[in-house]
């Protein structure tokens, strides 16, 4: 048995932390799946039914929560999603309005639209493209949007949209709000999450089944996005942010830790990579606020899942031009951590003790924190 198959094994019994037994509840780790059988699920959740008025929280409220500027962004953020959302465009053209955000169209050349071959539509996927780039415009409005559309959601027709996004010129992030179970295969595709330069930074949601690990959020590359429940006082004020209990979270079965994760002492992972890296509110029931036509019935719905976290978190590297997991790891290690970082130290994502609960610096369930700034 090598030592990487005895870690998996291991695994699938539980780990020893502190001289105590954690029973880790995480995808499980099937001989006879493999890269072929991948098929993308988007972690996303509406709450309440669709309305004519927008219901959750607006641009102007997340911003305050995060600390993030009114305005700003640059570059292209790459949005990757599946199947055809016809009505993208002018979904986007109503939110904008709606929350006095600057056009962003076709025309003026702001969104471009790429199809990877898709012809067949999908209304959970209508309604994950349509999140992804009302909310990649809302927190980086000057910034351009690529959205890709794979032609279905199977593994090789993500890693050609992915391809293709990081290819283009002025691609400064890729947000992939989907994912699956892991495979033995997944080593040896992480380099399609890297780039010459390593000029983009690849965010991708961690799941909203509880703990668990997922790809392509396991990617050492990647930078893998929990979720957090967000409360608000009678008034609309902010009060606390906290671990929400669908966040994905845990230690890959196959991938090793990247550099800065591995140089951070706040893990306890023997090595291998450990998800979230960051964590930014995903629980529905304090989601935002989308407008789609392309899902069951046109109007503004209730959003949440770490799927709303992926591009928002591509809109702050957008931003600030620094955000990627080499500066996080080495923020949350300096003694003025909290000017980076919101820390969660409260929340679980299941009972698998040490592994599902949320606690100071690092955690397996919300990674190093919230975002309060896009200077990383």
């Amino acid at each position: 048995m090598t030592v990487k198959s005895a870690r998996v094994f291991v695994k699938s019994l539980g780990l020893i932390f502190a001289g105590a037994l954690i029973i880790y509840q995480a995808y499980p780790v099937q001989a006879a799946y493999h890269f072929s059988d991948f098929n993308g699920r988007p972690p996303i959740h509406s709450s309440g039914a669709v309305s004519a008025q927008p219901r959750g929280l607006s641009p102007a409220q997340i911003k305050s929560v995060y600390n993030l500027p009114a305005t700003g962004g640059k570059g292209t953020i790459a949005i990757i999603g599946a199947y055809d959302n016809k009505t993208v465009a002018s979904d986007l053209k109503v939110f904008s309005q709606k929350f006095s955000l600057p056009d962003c169209t076709t025309a003026n050349g702001c969104l471009t639209i790429h199809s990877m071959g898709a012809t067949k539509s999908d209304p959970n996927w209508a309604m994950e493209t349509a999140l992804d780039v009302e909310w990649a415009h809302a927190i980086a409005p000057t910034a351009k949007i690529l959205l890709v559309e794979a032609k279905t959601p199977s593994g090789a027709n993500f890693l050609s949209a992915i391809d293709y996004a990081r290819a283009q010129k002025d691609v400064v992030a890729v947000s992939m709000s989907w994912g699956g179970e892991e495979f033995p295969e997944e080593t040896t595709l992480d380099s399609h999450f890297v780039s010459a330069n390593n000029k983009i930074t690849f965010f991708a949601s961690s799941g909203d089944d509880g703990a668990g690990v997922s790809w392509p959020a396991a990617a050492p590359s990647v930078v893998a996005v929990g979720g957090t429940t967000l409360t608000f006082d009678k008034t609309g004020k902010f009060q606390s942010e906290k671990a929400w209990i669908g966040s994905g979270g845990g230690i890959s079965a196959y991938e090793e830790a990247g550099a800065a994760q591995a140089n951070y002492t706040g893990t306890r992972t023997k090595g291998f990579r450990a998800i979230p890296d960051v964590s930014y509110n995903a629980n529905p029931l304090s989601g935002v606020s989308v407008y789609a036509t392309g899902g069951q019935k046109p109007g503004w719905y209730v959003i949440g899942g770490t799927s709303a976290g992926a591009p928002q978190w591509a809109a702050i590297k957008s931003l600030g031009l620094a955000a990627d997991n080499t500066k996080f790891y080495s923020d949350k290690a300096a003694a003025n951590y909290n000017q980076y970082f919101r820390d969660i130290i409260s929340g679980a994502n299941g009972d698998c003790g040490y592994l599902c609960q949320a606690r100071r610096r690092y955690d397996y369930v919300t990674g190093l924190g919230s975002p309060l700034t896009v200077k990383f």
